[in-house]
């Protein structure tokens, strides 16, 4: 029952009751597992171009800049990285003093490698009056790391991705957001600009100005080219409501009902709302030195060059299905292209009569386009690409969390278990249809791939609740492609001791 004090709440944030009840059936009927056709892998589902069509894709995709389409490279960046420096917040407020762990000694080992260290060891001058080498030498580990995430210094454990630095250059350390620009300019510029729109937490917002406003000048020197920087954060309204374990509304000691962020699926508002033709998403962490930014270039160019090869082949189906008397022959063919390119099955389609067929072809061609590069799966934790039923019974391609498949089903934990490929969020979306107009993102949802995850708070057991992923059922009703591209194009990092590796001392 809500009480009066509810409804100011919910009217503060912009929802509605309607929307509280519909988030507690969420919670007490959970979510349904997708019914799978099969994993998807090199030519059941996942596309791997041939050297002579990459070379055509790139050429797709720089004649399509050339025309001055308004591009956008789509950055998420809200996430704090505090759970990069798990292990570190572990050895600060255990119970050993010298590194114990494989972890503690490589970060302490080769801490000189670290982007930070000369931050880092100014840092400690100022805390302590010495340098991060004398602390070492005097046995005072905990005060480097504190040095390191605390707010008195780096204040790395409360800090987002974004602003670490994780690079070392010449000249410089760079942070992941100027690893973006760098990138923006490089594939994603159109007629001399890069706009570049990052989605960040209000707590951190001014932070992001700050420096962005401090290095601009500097890569817009550098590139040759202007840069449009935009920011927004996740809105009050997608946030989901918390659920005590019997399913009730989760209060707070005062009373008040307790809200959560949705998930990165709530971003998909924040992508509905850009006025781009073409937007590049990547998560703000999976970026590298400038040695290793060709790989990176190159396939970003393959993608792209799939993505607006595929868009123009469904405008020129749609707009000939608009002009009419298409003959059974023209429809046949866009629905082979339906079938082998969208690799999206709809069953009896060339059983259906004319009319019907038109119907068809015109809701399913009709939709945001998304090509997604999958690499080869090599253990990364993370969703992985399906062929995957619709509720229409149709199956097209998507990409599951583990949680969306039902691991006790044999065939389906063989699909999972044997899958090829994983999902490193490298995807290249058009947001508009063929006659210009912005698709109404949030209609290409499906609300019943959310998830159901457990937390506490002031020590009492709560159940949370996350919209559909971004990438997940956020585009489920999206047309979509996979494309195969080298591992050497996905260097996440999610622990500290990530930088160490050789993708990022480059």
């Amino acid at each position: 029952m809500l009480t009066s004090e509810d409804k100011k709440q919910l009217a503060q944030k912009g929802i509605s009751e309607q929307q509280i009840e519909y988030q507690l059936q969420q919670f007490r009927q959970g979510f349904p597992f997708l019914r799978l056709r099969a994993a998807a892998a090199i030519g059941n589902g996942i596309y791997a171009p041939s050297d002579t069509e990459s070379q055509a894709l790139i050429e797709a995709w720089n004649a399509y800049r050339a025309e001055g389409h308004h591009i956008t490279k789509f950055v998420p960046a809200s996430g704090a990285a505090s759970r990069m420096f798990k292990n570190m917040f572990e050895f600060r407020d255990g119970d050993h003093d010298a590194p114990a762990t494989d972890f503690e000694r490589t970060y302490f080992d080769r801490i000189h490698d670290f982007a930070f260290f000369p931050a880092l060891d100014d840092a400690c001058q100022v805390l302590y009056q010495a340098g991060v080498d004398e602390l070492i030498a005097e046995g005072r580990y905990k005060d480097v790391v504190s040095a390191m995430l605390d707010e008195e210094g780096l204040n790395y454990g409360q800090l987002p991705k974004g602003l670490l630095q994780f690079h070392a250059y010449d000249d410089c350390a760079r942070t992941p957001l100027e690893e973006h620009l760098v990138e923006a300019a490089l594939y994603a510029a159109s007629d001399g600009t890069a706009d570049v729109h990052f989605t960040v937490s209000a707590e951190h917002r001014e932070l992001f100005e700050e420096l962005v406003q401090r290095v601009l000048p500097f890569y817009q020197e550098k590139y040759h080219i202007i840069y449009k920087v935009s920011f927004s954060e996740q809105k009050p309204a997608t946030d989901t409501l918390a659920a005590t374990m019997d399913n009730e509304p989760f209060r707070t000691d005062d009373g008040r009902l307790l809200f959560r962020p949705g998930g990165h699926g709530a971003l998909i508002q924040n992508l509905s709302d850009l006025e781009s033709d073409v937007v590049f998403i990547k998560n703000i962490d999976n970026v590298v030195p400038d040695a290793l930014k060709p790989a990176t270039t190159l396939w970003k160019n393959i993608i792209a060059g799939v993505l607006v090869n595929t868009q123009r082949m469904a405008f020129d189906y749609l707009r000939r299905l608009d002009e009419g008397n298409c003959g059974r022959a023209e429809l046949e063919e866009m629905a082979r292209f339906l079938h082998n390119d969208l690799c999206t099955e709809v069953p009896g389609i060339n059983e259906l009569s004319t009319e019907k067929l038109v119907e068809v072809l015109r809701t399913k061609l009709n939709r945001p386009i998304r090509v997604c590069g999958m690499v080869k799966n090599v253990g990364e934790p993370g969703g992985g690409p399906f062929l995957a039923f619709n509720p229409d019974g149709s199956v097209s391609p998507q990409i599951l969390e583990s949680s969306q498949i039902d691991t006790h089903n044999p065939a389906y934990l063989a699909m999972f278990n044997g899958g090829t490929h994983f999902n490193p969020v490298d995807l290249v979306c058009a947001i508009r249809d063929y006659k210009g107009n912005r698709f109404d993102l949030p209609r290409y949802v499906d609300p019943a791939t959310g998830f159901i995850s457990y937390k506490s708070k002031s020590g009492k057991e709560l159940k949370a609740l996350e919209l559909p992923g971004l990438w997940n059922g956020a585009m489920s009703d999206w047309n979509t492609v996979f494309v195969e591209v080298p591992l050497e194009t996905f260097n996440p990092v999610k622990t500290v001791n990530d930088l160490l590796r050789p993708q990022h001392q480059a």
